[in-house]
């Protein structure tokens, strides 16, 4: 096996930093490949490095590396401690005594230059040094265009205009960095749901331990108030359990002896005791953590065009602010020192900060909103996908309907009473492992009825039609209408199997070779939200909504109907599910299939975006689908779909805001309107906003 290592990174602020430090790591003899993840300020290694080999290959930036096992929690430092942060406080003091020595002894006096140099080179210190080594590397970036700017400044004596650009971008930078620890807090909220220690029970008594160290098959106790720390079973117990730090879902869940229970739920009432079934790294929490990182990795169909365009644009800009230096000056009889200054402001103005900057900032901020609501989101590409939806799939049972069929009517066709009727039929049902048996088991149950009283012998099933089994010496048949005779079903029930139907529900019928006893009809029960979602996908634009089900056609058009999908295709095999998939898709280019993550993987494969509902089966859900609702709740799709829209228009906003400031400044530049302070103050502003526009997405609800 390969060679895999991960590593937390800190300092990490620019997206220009991080492919260039990928670059570096890449370069590396020992290392096979890298990839550095910005959204999470993640590097994975392939391959084999030491921490000082790749804290050097981002010398330049500054940026250190922690490997992720060994990572600790760090206190926060404050906003004017950073270093980065005090060394512009300190260059703000000079450039106002600068400043001031210019008021009282002249702009061109040696203090007065002396101060603003001091300045410069304090405030520009660790900007110089990455963007001189970039030049002589040929990697121009935002960096190495600042660096010449300055220093050009410098040359043609504009002292104080240089001290000011330092200034101003210092301040630029500590808000991009600012505005990236927000936008990635919400992983650091994630990590920290699950606790560090547990209660262990062994041997009869209880010690606290780190939960690395916890294994599979160990007792953990949970009291009332505390989170649980690993993935189990209760097996001891019961208790509210509120799991909105998993599927956001804030109301709790009641569990006992039997059920499942996730890290970092918070166990509201009774003590539990929870035997853990995952190791820490395969908890469901980790899972998610793990792959909403690797969500704000992938890139974006949009994120890639600004990738490729910045890539292009540093050189370009550099061939622009040259000719703007050199071409008025040796062919217009323009000024050197005027004509080389707006050479210098074109470069300032072409800092690609904004641009860079507009997409992955938005990205990470709703990938990591949406999972904080329960909706994991496993890329940038189904972020955007989800927001041109014209069309959406659902599987019937388990995601518009609550997935456990219940016993709804019960119709008796002889001398025989509701509660013999249900009790002999239990008595097979037992036997069979059918859904709709376990409907059958359910009513049985909750009337307190006996299964052991009758004597049932020779079960057998019949596979697709019901089951069969003596009672007492006597053959009784349970299943559909076609089972039995025509002469065994009077014209009666026939009118009520047909009404039954018709009301969207599954009738089985009880009887012997001699006479039908009655009849059971069955319905899984549509969720009470499943209406209201449609009606709103529909407000949304979501003009075609289909119900995909195995079921009889006339349960599935009496669903259809009273949930007002625009159309229900009933009777399909997995494989025609995926058919329809593939039709829809052609028709209308881009459909959602929302459906349990387990059996409807073909289909979920073939739609433009597969929804999974999670919590039927997080597992099998959080590796097959390109969305997952964790709570299985309906309403959360008109919430993605709403993240994705709004996540789409805000990248739109900041491209287009970033590229017309780009295209004004510089047009401004030409006639001479626009000076060196003036074009960082607007590059500083547009990175700004950007970065503020995007973190609007926090907001949505």
């Amino acid at each position: 096996m390969e060679n895999k290592q991960v590593y937390r990174l800190q300092g990490l602020s620019c997206a220009n930093c991080a492919a260039q430090f990928e670059k570096n790591v890449k370069m590396i003899d020992t290392v096979k490949d890298a990839q550095v993840n910005f959204g999470a300020a993640k590097l994975t290694v392939m391959g084999s490095a030491t921490i000082e080999q790749l804290e050097q290959a981002g010398a330049f930036d500054r940026i250190k590396v922690i490997p992720e096992k060994e990572q600790k929690e760090t206190p926060s430092v404050p906003f004017w401690r950073k270093r980065a942060n005090l060394l512009a406080m300190i260059s703000a003091f000079f450039l106002l005594f600068g400043y001031i020595a210019s008021i009282s002894v002249g702009e061109k006096s040696v203090v007065t230059i002396g101060l603003f140099a001091i300045s410069i080179l304090i405030g520009g210190y660790d900007l110089f040094k990455t963007g001189i080594a970039h030049f002589f590397r040929f990697q121009f970036d935002m960096k190495t265009l600042m660096t010449i700017a300055i220093i050009g400044a410098a040359l043609i004596g504009e002292w104080q205009e240089g001290a000011v650009v330092i200034f101003l971008f210092a301040i630029s930078e500590a808000l991009e960095r600012y505005s990236m620890d927000k936008a990635r807090r919400s992983i650091h909220r994630l990590m920290e749901i699950a606790p560090k220690k547990a209660i262990v029970r062994r041997g009869g008594r209880e010690y606290e331990v780190n939960v690395d160290d916890l294994q599979i098959g160990d007792t953990i106790v949970i009291k009332p108030g505390q989170k649980i720390a690993m993935d189990g079973i209760v097996i001891r117990g019961e208790s509210s359990v509120n799991e909105a730090a998993i599927t956001g879902e804030s109301i709790p869940v009641y569990k006992t002896v039997g059920d499942e229970v996730y890290a970092g739920a918070l166990n509201e009432e009774g003590a539990l005791e929870v035997r853990v079934t995952k190791r820490v790294e395969d908890s469901t929490i980790a899972k998610i953590i793990h792959l909403v990182e690797e969500a704000q990795a992938e890139r974006a169909p949009s994120q890639q065009f600004v990738d490729r365009f910045a890539r292009y644009y540093t050189p370009a800009i550099m061939v622009i602010a040259f000719l703007v230096a050199v071409i008025p000056p040796l062919w217009l009889a323009g000024e050197w020192q005027r004509w080389i200054y707006r050479g210098l402001t074109v470069l300032v103005v072409g800092c690609p900060c904004a641009l860079v900057i507009s997409t992955p900032v938005a990205i990470v901020t709703a990938i990591g909103q949406a999972a904080r609501q329960g909706v994991l989101i496993k890329g940038g590409i189904y972020l955007e996908e989800m927001g041109r939806l014209a069309a959406m799939a659902f599987d019937k049972t388990g995601t518009l309907t609550k997935g456990m069929p219940e016993v709804t009517d019960i119709r008796l066709f002889g001398s025989t009473s509701e509660k013999e009727l249900l009790e002999m039929a239990a008595a097979i049902e037992k036997h069979s492992q059918h859904p709709l048996a376990s409907a059958v088991l359910r009513k049985a149950q909750q009337q307190n009825l006996s299964l052991d009283r009758l004597h049932v012998t020779d079960f057998r099933s019949m596979t697709g039609k019901g089951a069969a089994a003596c009672i007492h010496g006597t053959m009784y048949m349970i299943g559909k209408p076609s089972v039995f005779s025509d002469h065994l079903v009077p014209a009666e029930a026939h009118e009520e199997i047909q009404k039954l139907q018709q009301e969207g529900k599954t009738v089985i019928l009880l009887g012997n070779e001699e006479k039908l006893l009655g009849l059971i009809a069955i319905s899984d029960q549509v969720r009470s939200s499943a209406a209201s979602v449609i009606k709103t996908l529909r407000k949304l634009g979501i003009e075609k909504t289909v119900m995909l089900t195995g079921d009889n056609a006339a349960t599935a058009k009496a669903i259809g109907e009273s949930l007002g999908l625009t159309d229900v295709k009933a009777e399909l095999l997995p494989e025609e599910k995926l058919t329809v998939i593939k039709e829809i898709r052609n028709e209308l280019n881009c459909v959602a299939m929302v459906g349990d993550g387990i059996n409807d993987a073909p289909a979920l494969a073939a739609a433009t975006v597969g929804i999974a509902m999670g919590k039927a089966g997080t597992d099998v859900a959080l590796e097959t689908a390109d969305v997952v609702l964790m709570a299985d709740d309906l309403r959360q799709l008109p919430y993605a779909i709403r993240l994705s829209r709004k996540t789409l228009r805000i990248i739109k906003e900041n491209i287009t805001f970033a590229l017309a400031l780009k295209l004004f400044a510089l047009l401004l530049i030409i006639p001479g309107w626009l000076t060196l302070w003036m074009a960082i103050f607007a590059d500083m502003g547009a990175t700004l906003l950007v970065l503020l526009n995007s973190l609007r997405l926090v907001r949505l609800q």
